[in-house]
């Protein structure tokens, strides 16, 4: 046998006399003793059936099985929650999310250490499945490889492609008088076809990109949508791969090192990727011990080239992307700009350099542009800083035109009277939304708006106002919207000090947001503040409000590698 059992963590559950109580366990489930001997490998899938997005994955995770076996491993599935933001959206049900990315990663955690699993195959479809996995494995540093359920195939509705993000726009034009219901019922029936997750550059397919140009999917293995039978072939690889990252102790943190996460920052500023990126590569930095915040993302943001036409802010889905040649030529035109570090590693055993040998770029498509004819010269997300986010904001500005917008404050503390208001037409031409006590404390949970902000454009006055918050943004979310507004203002952040009618300036040419209030009013309604309540005292949200830092450092809720006296993968 070429895996010696004895150096794996396995051994405290199968190795030994006093383990025969562990392994009778094993024989009571069909294995023998052949199967004891191997290393044995955690499959982790956040299957459900709570949206399309989660549905293909126990399917994918049965391939990955078979790949783990026929290369002498042990496969032991188990699944883990997923809170699915489209069914989230919009109402309270919204704060579990980012939630949800802490309880996927403890969850994993907690499993793999209780039943001294080897090594991961982690498989996600939704938004915070797929950092939440991506995290667990960075923190327990077992050999791990990531694979991506893939995306949802495009809606048709006249002619053109759709996806959930019409529909919730759709909203908005029925508000407004110009859908009929009929209509807006005909979208919903069509709009997602398939299972798989949301089609555009929204948070899934971010962090899809993401999983391939950090180094710990395979390449092209989070191209093809979820129903398509090429996903088995990339899970059944992907189980064959963990088995040589076993065999050569290639872990985590062998490859998500400080070059590493640029490249991630890298693909996201290049595909108009999600703003949710700026949350979830510190929150993966955070669990390698690596300090890397809001400030290095942006600062990546804004050397890159915005190069890939997808929606919310251009024309393609990620089906396209799969037809054009996959993420690999991304990644190839990036590296041949210089814009990515071709000497990291990766779950190939290979270096990015190594891998793209063999990749050309297609010319013969129009979904990806090469990195000398960008869509702009700077990527598609940028962040801001000022008097009005002292500690940073973020705005996601692919698609749009006017990069500059001066308005004037419409105060929400919550983001159900926002969507009151916008559902009421209450607003006009100018307003700066200001929706506050939405932060990752604050609300507690840092709920997404995706539900406002579509129906403003359904309006047709998404380039006609604004909107700020200390709260998040969908990846689907488009028009000048700044999140992640820090400090919070559960924590007196300046967010918390805007009064209806205050001038707000926000520049995402120059990276500034700033409120034209005089400091010394500022500092008057600051001593007159008052701590904000919320409803939830107890459960879940309850705890992560008391252990959850700044949005700007990854909203993360516990000390990191910094902080570790001991690895579980060295148990």
């Amino acid at each position: 046998m070429k895996f010696n059992k004895n150096k794996l963590p396995s051994r405290h559950v199968s190795v030994g006399p006093e383990r025969a109580p562990h392994r009778s366990y094993y024989y009571a489930m069909g294995m023998d003793e052949n199967d004891i001997n191997k290393p044995f490998v955690g499959v982790v899938s956040t299957w459900n059936e709570a949206a399309p997005c989660n549905i293909a994955l126990m399917r994918q995770a049965q391939s990955v099985k078979k790949g783990v076996t026929e290369a002498e491993g042990t496969p032991r599935e188990f699944c883990t929650i997923t809170v699915t933001d489209g069914i989230a959206m919009g109402h309270q049900g919204m704060k579990s999310s980012l939630v949800s990315r802490e309880v996927i990663a403890d969850s994993t955690e907690l499993t793999v250490r209780g039943h001294c699993y080897d090594a991961i195959v982690g498989l996600a479809g939704c938004d915070k499945s797929l950092p939440g996995l991506m995290m667990a494995m960075c923190r327990l540093n077992v050999p791990s490889v990531f694979m991506y359920g893939g995306s949802i195939l495009p809606g048709k509705y006249k002619g053109k492609d759709v996806t959930v993000v019409d529909v919730f726009e759709a909203v908005g034009k029925f508000s407004s008088g110009n859908a009929t219901e009929e209509e807006l019922h005909e979208l919903e029936c069509v709009a997602c076809p398939s299972a798989g997750a949301c089609g555009g550059q929204f948070t899934a397919n971010t962090m899809a990109c993401v999983s391939e140009a950090i180094g710990l999917a395979l390449p092209y293995s989070s191209g093809a949508p979820a129903p398509y039978e090429e996903r088995d072939k990339y899970a059944y690889e992907s189980g064959k791969q963990v088995m040589y990252l076993i065999e050569n102790n290639i872990r985590p943190r062998d490859i998500v090192t400080k070059k590493s996460l640029e490249n991630a920052a890298t693909i996201v500023a290049a595909t108009g990727g999600s703003t949710n990126a700026g949350l979830h590569l510190p929150a993966i930095a955070h669990e390698c011990g690596i300090k890397f915040d809001l400030d290095d993302v942006v600062e990546i943001f804004k050397r890159t080239p915005y190069l890939a036409d997808l929606k919310p802010g251009g024309q393609y889905v990620a089906k396209d992307v799969y037809e054009a040649g996959g993420v690999p030529i991304i990644i190839k035109t990036l590296y041949e700009g210089g814009f990515i570090h071709g000497e990291c590693l990766t779950v190939t055993g290979n270096t990015i350099a190594e891998n793209l040998k063999t990749v050309e770029f297609n010319k013969n498509q129009k979904v990806i542009r090469p990195h000398d004819e960008p869509l702009s010269i700077t990527g598609g997300v940028v962040g801001l800083k000022g008097n009005l986010a002292p500690e940073g904001a973020i705005v996601k500005v692919a698609g749009m035109e006017n990069l500059k917008f001066k308005g004037y404050a419409k105060c929400f503390d919550c983001e159900e009277d926002a969507f009151e208001c916008v559902k009421n037409e209450n607003y006009k031409e100018g307003d700066v939304f200001v929706i506050r006590y939405e932060g990752p404390r604050g609300g507690p949970g840092m709920r997404e708006m995706l539900a406002t902000t579509a129906a403003i454009y359904g309006q047709g006055m998404g380039d006609k106002v604004a909107l700020i918050t200390d709260g998040r943004f969908s990846g689907a979310t488009r028009g000048f919207c700044v999140g992640h507004v820090s400090p919070e203002a559960a924590v007196c952040g300046p967010i918390a000090l805007v009064e209806d009618g205050d001038e707000i300036l926000l520049d995402a040419e120059n990276g500034e947001i700033s409120i034209n209030v005089p400091l010394e009013i500022l500092e008057k309604r600051k001593k007159s503040w008052k701590e904000r309540k919320t409803d939830f005292n107890s459960g879940t949200l309850w705890k992560y409000s008391q252990t959850v830092g700044s949005a700007v450092k990854g909203a993360v809720t516990h000390p990191g590698a910094e902080k570790e006296t001991h690895v579980y993968s060295d148990i």
